[in-house]
């Protein structure tokens, strides 16, 4: 079985449609999508005009449930500009989607680990800032979860863990935003340190999952001019260097 897994697109349309080329070209089983779709500097509303027709399985992000249960005087600016911009039919699709999908049997589908939308799976950050996470600590955020495959997102940091009882747990990257910042629990900042838009090729061959990490290129300049056209200049070094502010600046 061979799974493209996407994630955290971020309402980027430029880069979820190279990404989708690339895709394509590889002919995969299925394509998952692991939820944070639409919220952004970008173009949240066009992004889900493309997503929705193509019935992925898909799951809900901790920004989806931000969108359509947070207060809007205390959103941040991406989620704020998405549940402005977003129509009812687009509201509804993200209302149905769930937090977690089995895509098989022993195939699980979450957007940070199977108990949580906002903790991360395969780092951890302490107050020396982000690592990454010991076998231990996978292991235990798995806990008893019975599956061969976990595919998870929200760091946005490509990165693979096989745990010596066998479970396979996989984080394809971001699509639409490599690099971003956060304070909780504490201040850190997560960088792939390049532009290029991740998704990755999960294949399982005579009953063992492999992982290809993939990198695809895009026009970045142009989806840093729609974040600048959004008033997001926060979002420019992000989308065109991978780091949260370009190196020497």
């Amino acid at each position: 079985m061979k799974i493209a897994a996407i994630s955290d697109v971020h309402g980027n349309l430029i880069a979820l449609e190279a990404v989708l080329a690339d895709i394509r070209a590889r002919n995969p089983d299925v394509v998952v999508n692991l939820g944070d779709v639409l919220s952004g500097a970008l173009r949240p509303r066009e992004t889900a005009d493309r997503l929705i027709p193509l019935g992925l399985p898909t799951i809900k992000g901790n920004h989806e449930r931000q969108v359509l249960t947070g207060d809007p005087s205390r959103m941040s600016p991406s989620d704020r500009m998405t549940r402005a911009v977003l129509l009812d039919g687009q509201h509804e699709w993200l209302r149905n989607l769930p937090d977690t999908l089995w895509l098989q049997n022993d195939i699980l589908l979450v957007h940070g680990t199977p108990h949580s939308d906002m903790a991360y799976f395969l780092e951890t950050v302490t107050e020396q800032g982000c690592r990454a996470a010991t076998a231990t600590e996978v292991g235990e955020r798995a806990g008893n979860i019975d599956a061969s495959l976990i595919l998870c997102g929200h760091t946005h940091i490509p990165r693979a863990v096989h745990l010596d009882d066998g479970r396979f747990i996989v984080n394809p990257g971001s699509v639409g935003l490599q690099a971003y910042e956060d304070q909780r629990p504490f201040p850190h900042q997560m960088e792939t340190r390049s532009p290029h838009a991740r998704y990755a090729i999960v294949e399982r061959v005579r009953g063992a999952w492999s992982v290809e990490f993939c990198a695809v290129d895009y026009d970045w300049a142009e989806a840093a001019r729609q974040a600048e056209g959004n008033g997001r200049f926060d979002w420019i070094d992000p989308l065109c260097t991978g780091y949260v502010r370009a190196p020497g600046v």
